[in-house]
């Protein structure tokens, strides 16, 4: 991993061991790099599973069978690939996906469609075979490893390890929640977002897993953004061991369904946000919060068009109080706005009120506010009840850096 975000948090939280799940890490050597690349899972029977997927048309193979695979509602085990993301690779990057579905399940003695892939890197390289075929029969023989460990090895251009727990009280049994996730860079989630793995030790229901994954991904993952763009690879799977003796959820009006989904919501939130500290070349945490619109989704468009506007983000990469900037995307949003009725704010200072600079404003504690590493900007429509909130980070030239060298 390169040099640490100045954003990243301190340490690695302490994650607990998840019943039926196992973690290995293995060299299968995809790029040229002295690091463990190809993490391996291993399932306990009966674990139930829930994907979200990227609707990035040009998706790799490991996408379109993945969405295919959950529908089954069952798993056993998880490949991730770090370094290549055999997305745009044909018929060879599908053979890649089904030889590894296969070498894992007759290990396992479980059906292919229960070993689920993950590719994350470079586009337009097919996963060479031979080398997934070699890293897997070593990963399915290491010694179990530590979340971390884990977190580090499905990781591309991160900067550090990112991880999350939560745990809840399900039918008197207190349940676990864990989850590791990757992404820096190629951000801008429309399904789920870059590479992000939950577990549990709850009895689910797959149904209702899925319905639990997919209203948590909407106000996470699909609320970050880095630079605008929609991997081909992003995917967030939820797997649910069932070890924790609880009764088995089927429904919301089970207790402790609405528990274990606000476990599982805050540490899908957890994961997200620090994928935005994580921004490639990021030195600002930012919070755009819109308010005041037609309606929650019309307000986050809003959002996302401040969060995205390379100007907006430079500007707060540059600490410079240019609230025009904020005004300008959300003009550009295409959502119904009124100039005479719009509000800006940094922080907790109003910039800007009915179309105008509020009478006797003063920089300066907007700039202190800039100053800091986590900044907000708030912009109240003055239309309705309509909100949102959504985060990303600035842009630097460590993000172009980055990227031009991604590929050496």
């Amino acid at each position: 991993m390169t040099t640490r975000s100045p954003l990243a948090p301190a340490a690695f939280p302490a994650l607990p061991d998840i019943a039926g799940v196992t973690r290995r890490v293995a060299r299968a050597r995809y790029k040229e790099w002295d690091r463990c690349d190809l993490t391996y899972v291993e399932l306990a029977p009966d674990t139930a599973v829930a994907g979200v997927f990227t609707r990035n048309i040009c998706c790799s193979s490991e996408v379109e069978l993945g969405r295919e695979q959950v529908k089954h509602g069952a798993a056993r085990a998880l490949i991730v690939n770090a370094g290549n993301s055999n997305a745009f690779t044909g018929y060879r990057g599908r053979e890649a996906v089904e030889q590894i579905r296969t070498q894992v399940a007759e290990h396992l003695g479980c059906k292919d469609d229960e070993v689920f892939v993950s590719s994350t890197g470079v586009i337009g390289v097919p996963l060479p075979k031979d080398k997934a075929r070699a890293g897997i029969a070593a990963a399915l023989t290491a010694d179990p490893c530590s979340w971390e460990a884990a977190a580090e090895t499905i990781g591309t251009t991160d900067t550090f390890a990112k991880g999350a727990a939560a745990s809840a009280v399900v039918g008197g049994r207190t349940v676990h929640v864990a989850g590791i996730v990757k992404g820096s860079g190629m951000i801008a989630p429309d399904m789920a977002t870059m590479l992000g793995y939950i577990f549990t030790d709850a009895a689910v229901a797959p149904a209702l897993l899925q319905e639990m994954l997919s209203e948590a991904t909407g106000g996470t993952f699909n609320c970050i953004t880095v630079d605008s763009d929609t991997s081909t690879s992003d995917t967030v799977l939820l797997f649910a061991t069932g070890q924790a003796g609880n009764t088995r959820l089927e429904s919301w009006d089970d207790a402790g369904a609405d528990a274990l989904h606000a476990a599982i919501r805050q540490v899908a939130l957890d994961l997200a946000q620090q994928v935005v500290r994580d921004g490639e070349g990021a030195s600002k945490f930012i919070e755009v919060q819109v308010t005041g619109a037609t309606g929650d989704e019309s307000a986050k468009r809003v959002a996302l068009s401040i969060a995205n506007s390379p100007l907006v983000k430079t500007a707060v990469a540059g600490e410079d109080a240019n609230w025009g900037r904020v005004v300008m995307a959300v003009g550009k949003a295409g959502e119904p706005a009124d100039r005479d009725r719009l509000a800006i704010r940094f922080g907790d200072h109003w910039v800007a009120k009915d179309g105008l600079p509020v009478e006797g404003y003063d920089e300066a504690p907007v700039a202190a506010h800039l100053k800091g590493q986590a900044v907000r900007i708030g912009a109240d429509l003055g239309l309705g009840e309509g909100r949102a909130t959504v985060w990303t980070c600035d842009l630097t030239h460590g993000y172009i850096s980055i990227n031009a060298d991604y590929r050496s």
